[in-house]
């Protein structure tokens, strides 16, 4: 018996709750954490019924999905596993399961060959190396990097379900320099992510000025009574495609960034460009040394590139990015000149 992705947010909430030895839970209890997790997960606001936790628990119990789970009623009112290092997520798939799973995968890899589909080819690989994990009970090849307890990362599920159906919203968001949160109404646009954070892009509905909202500062999220209204000056297809990183304004122009870079740091770059426009000035034939340009939005990402590359790098144009390099380096190495073993 199939079960909806709603179902199977509930099994895996519950699932949490009777893994917690410190807590003991009554069904009212239940029902509780699995309204919760929908709303967090799906935006869903109605909470969820007493007979709808007791069938997902009756659910758990059967073999019908395979869980088989040793659920059991003590005190004559609160819940637990009576084996303590049970979980539905340690159960291993079936052969049926497996090979569900390995003909959906092939299919997806088929799709790769697109170009609207590219993307999909890390989570390919993720979903290919698991099933040989689980088949073949071995340690993983692939390591993606991420981050998995990052604060902010429930409300990717709300606010793309938010996005597609054209939802204004009410949003309150403390940066980390504000002493309280500030409010928003916003009509959220896109969803994106850089260096394993997320971020919300969304025009305010009264003068459609654009902000980008990190979701780690988000304190909360809901449905603004407010008509949704696009931005005209918004393309979330090429909005990036002049910038590193995520600031960037609608009235921002891009600059040309020229940058000399060691034998060793051009090898690098050269096969890792640092946006997409780079290109090659001039190429010292006796030291191996590079000189790059590219044309981007000039702003706090594109420099903490630079500075990553250390000594290896050196912008040379415009006079105002040199400037700032010169200006942020002498202040780190003053950290330095301070220090004492």
């Amino acid at each position: 018996m199939p079960a909806n992705k709603n179902a199977l947010i509930r099994y895996k909430t519950i699932d949490n709750c009777l893994r917690n030895p410190y807590r003991r839970w009554t069904l009212e209890d239940l029902v509780d954490a699995c309204s919760d997790a929908l709303y967090d997960m799906e935006g869903i606001r109605k909470g969820v019924s007493v007979r709808t936790v007791q069938g997902d628990i009756q659910m758990m119990r059967s073999d019908k999905l395979g869980y088989n789970a040793p659920i059991e009623v003590y005190d004559h009112k609160y819940y637990r596993y009576a084996d303590k290092d049970y979980s539905i997520t340690d159960m291993p798939l079936s052969q049926n399961d497996y090979e569900v799973m390995k003909e959906a995968v092939d299919m997806l890899r088929q799709l790769q060959d697109f170009d609207q589909f590219a993307e999909m080819s890390d989570a390919v690989s993720r979903l290919q190396d698991k099933l040989a994990i689980t088949q073949k009970n071995r340690k993983p090849i692939i390591h993606f990097d991420n981050v998995p307890d990052l604060k902010g990362l429930k409300l990717l599920n709300p606010l793309y379900n938010y996005i597609a159906h054209k939802q204004t919203l009410r949003i309150m968001y403390q940066s980390f320099s504000a002493r309280k949160p500030q409010e928003f109404i916003l009509c959220p646009y896109l969803l994106k992510e850089f260096r394993n954070r997320w971020f919300l892009f969304g025009s305010k509905a009264t003068d459609l000025l654009l902000y980008n909202l990190t979701l780690d500062r988000i304190v909360s999220v809901e449905p603004a009574d407010v008509p949704f209204r696009e931005n005209p000056d918004f393309d979330s297809e090429h909005f990036f495609d002049d910038v590193i990183g995520v600031s960037k304004n609608i009235r921002n122009t891009p600059r040309k960034i020229r940058f000399w870079a060691s034998c060793e740091q051009s090898r690098y770059i050269m096969t890792k460009p640092v946006h997409p426009s780079q290109i090659v000035l001039k190429k010292n034939e006796d030291d191996g040394s590079c000189i790059f340009q590219i044309e981007v939005v000039i702003n706090f990402e594109m420099y903490s590139v630079f500075m990553s590359y250390g000594p290896g790098i050196k912008i040379i144009y415009p006079h105002s990015a040199v400037s700032y390099m010169r200006d942020k380096l002498k202040e780190a190495a003053g950290l330095y000149d301070k220090y004492v073993e």
